[in-house]
């Protein structure tokens, strides 16, 4: 015995991928992060130091900013998204021809 559900198949799912928001503000901050890290390894200045107490915040802030981008990455990669594909919409029947009858196609291309 069968239950009328079974004969149709379920709907394919798939990883949001590139889509996903966590890639997105993974790669900005990440970016922001490698320039800031940059900054404070070859733009510290005297005057920099002095102004923040003897730290380099520049390379601080540019860590810890890829540490957290680092950080959405892994989670994105661990945990994805998963969407339904959208179901097909084209006609089972349908050739891809064009032709919209059982006749031959009238449609000149």
């Amino acid at each position: 015995m069968s239950s009328s559900g079974s004969n149709r198949s379920a709907p394919a799912k798939q990883a949001a991928g590139a889509f996903d928001v966590r890639n997105v503000i993974a790669a900005l901050i990440g970016f922001y992060g490698v320039v800031l890290v940059l900054l404070g390894l070859f733009s510290d200045t005297a005057a920099d130091r002095e102004r923040t107490g003897d730290v380099n915040a520049n390379l601080w802030a540019g860590l810890a900013m890829l540490v957290f981008a680092a950080a959405f990455a892994l989670w994105s990669r661990l945990r994805p998204i998963v969407v339904e594909a959208p179901p097909d919409r084209q006609d089972p029947e349908d050739d891809g021809s064009g032709a919209t009858g059982g006749g031959p196609s009238l449609r000149k291309d």
